[in-house]
This record gives structure tokens, C-alpha cells and sequence, in this order.
């Protein structure tokens, strides 16, 4: 269940250039592979090396914080929405003003008929400043077929949401839907839940139609793999990071156009620990 290229040698010189050159502050929010009932907080100066901020910071009242997502909101707390459980047609929302200190928000029941799975919400915040998120929901069970679909915030302090709408042309069976805008268009990375594959699909409308351009093994990253998530690089490229859930290992690769990505390095010091997070980037004037 699954928001400079600095450098394409490996290593700790990279990481040390990284670090010299990137003034951003990087936050990233996970479970961990022995505990789904508790959220950590890292940061990171150059999105490769992160440290602990806050170990089990958070843990719901009830249920799982499975696939945390977090966006620091103009109303200048941190958001994170989550899966709550294999399980059921809810999604879990909390809030924090400085990474240390969560509160519980509400558990928001998707009002559509038939729903028994809604798996790894992503937040998605498009470029008039309107919030989103995308989740992908299935009717026959944790075995899908998954459909992502779309949810738009009715209000500035994200209590009211509108309903889920299908994303046409993402799927049939697709789950760990991240959205970035690059080059004009909207870009979908999403997991094949039947190939269990990393795929790229992009549309000139968040709703679709999406038009798949990477599939197969199309960036090297490898099968049995889930989780994408993309942060903006300082020099305008991208990074992503992913999850070889079976394997434990946790990796991340580079591209300045979404087409040609590095060979993928892994995450080291987290890989092996966490299970499918998302990465903020922030400005030194942003962190709390």
C-alpha cells in the first residue's frame, strides 16, 4: 500500500555535495516494517541521508497509520492523511503545528456504495493552490482490482471534501497513485498492483483521461516494487523514492525529464526500516 541532479556518482562524496549545495530541508513521514500503528517523522539536508526527528511520534486512537502523506498547508500546519486499515472505506486525517506534536483529526468515510479498500492516500496540491487527494479503492477485496480516484478539499482547513471521482485511464489495477505537474502536463506514478511494477502515465486533466507511457520495467527500477514518491530536486529535476517491499530495501533514483532516471541507489540508514512514506521540501524560512 501501499509530495541540482546532485550528483550521479554514489557514495558519500555525493551526499556531502548534496548537502554543500542544497539549502532545503527535507521531511519525510513513514511506518515502519515491524509497526503499522505508529508514525515517524525524519528530515534530511540533501534527500538521501535522513535522520530520526521523532520515532513513533503518532499513533491513531484506533486502527493503522499505514502510507502517512504530508503537506505543510497554508494555514501552516503539517497534514498528514493515511490509510487506517487493510480494510474498510475510510481514510485518516491528523495535524501538527511542528512535527513533534500530533492531534487525531477524524477517520472521513468515502461515500461510495460498495467500497471495502482505500488504500495509500496522497495528497496532491495542484498549481491554483486547490488540495487533492488520490486514493485508490476497490469493491472485491484487498485482491482489486484497485481504481484511483479523486478527492477535492471544499474548504481552506480541509474539512469538507468532495466526492471520490474516478481517475480514467489510471488503473485497471493500480495502486500508490503520486501526482506531480511537470513540462505543462499532470504525471501519474503509480504501482501495477497486477505486474507490481512502477508505471508513468500523464493527462492534460487531473481527472483524465491518462495516457500510460512507461510501462513494463520501463525505468529499471525493478518488480515488486510500490510506494513512488517525488520531491523536486533544487535544479528543477526530480527524485524518486520507492519501496522492494518483499526485499525490504528502500531505493531512490534521479531525472531531470521523468523519461531517463539514474540507476537506482538505496536509501541508506532508512532502507530496511521504513515502509512507504512521502518527502516535503522545505525552505529554511518554512521549518519550524
Amino acid at each position: 500500500m501501499s509530495l541540482a541532479l546532485f550528483g550521479t556518482s554514489s557514495g558519500s562524496g555525493a551526499a556531502a555535495q548534496e548537502s554543500e549545495s542544497d539549502p532545503h530541508r527535507y521531511v519525510l513521514t513513514s511506518f515502519a516494517n515491524g509497526n503499522a500503528r505508529a508514525m515517524s517523522v525524519y528530515t534530511s539536508n540533501d534527500a538521501a541521508t535522513f535522520t530520526p526527528l521523532a520515532l513513533a511520534v503518532y499513533s491513531p486512537p484506533t486502527g493503522l497509520i499505514r502510507d502517512p502523506s504530508i503537506i505543510r498547508h497554508s494555514d501552516g500546519w503539517y497534514h498528514v492523511v493515511y490509510t487506517t486499515d487493510w480494510n474498510g472505506s475510510e481514510i485518516g486525517f491528523a495535524r501538527s503545528r511542528d512535527l513533534l506534536h500530533w492531534e487525531y483529526q477524524k477517520n472521513l468515510h468515502l461515500p461510495l456504495d460498495g467500497i471495502t479498500n482505500a488504500w495509500a492516500p496522497e495528497w496532491f496540491v495542484d498549481l491554483d493552490g486547490s488540495t487533492h487527494i488520490v486514493v485508490s479503492l476497490s469493491r472485491s477485496g484487498t485482491g482489486g482490482p484497485f481504481v484511483p480516484h479523486l478527492m477535492t478539499a471544499l474548504d481552506r482547513d480541509l474539512g469538507g471534501w468532495g466526492p471520490p471521482r474516478p481517475m480514467q485511464g489510471l488503473g485497471p489495477n493500480a495502486i500508490d497513485t503520486f501526482i506531480v505537474h511537470h513540462d505543462g502536463r499532470y504525471q501519474a506514478f503509480v504501482k501495477n498492483e497486477t505486474t507490481k511494477l512502477i508505471e508513468r502515465a500523464t493527462a492534460s486533466s487531473l481527472e483524465g483521461p491518462w495516457t500510460h507511457v512507461g510501462t513494463g520495467d520501463w525505468a529499471g527500477w525493478g518488480s515488486w516494487t510500490e510506494g513512488p514518491a517525488l520531491v523536486r530536486r533544487p535544479d528543477g529535476g526530480w527524485r524518486i523514492y520507492f519501496d522492494e517491499y518483499v526485499e525490504r530495501r528502500y531505493w531512490y533514483s534521479d531525472s531531470d525529464d521523468l523519461v531517463q532516471w539514474t540507476p537506482r541507489r538505496e536509501l541508506v540508514g532508512l532502507s530496511g526500516t521504513v515502509r512507504h512514506f512521502t518527502v516535503l521540501k522545505q525552505t529554511p524560512s518554512e521549518a519550524p
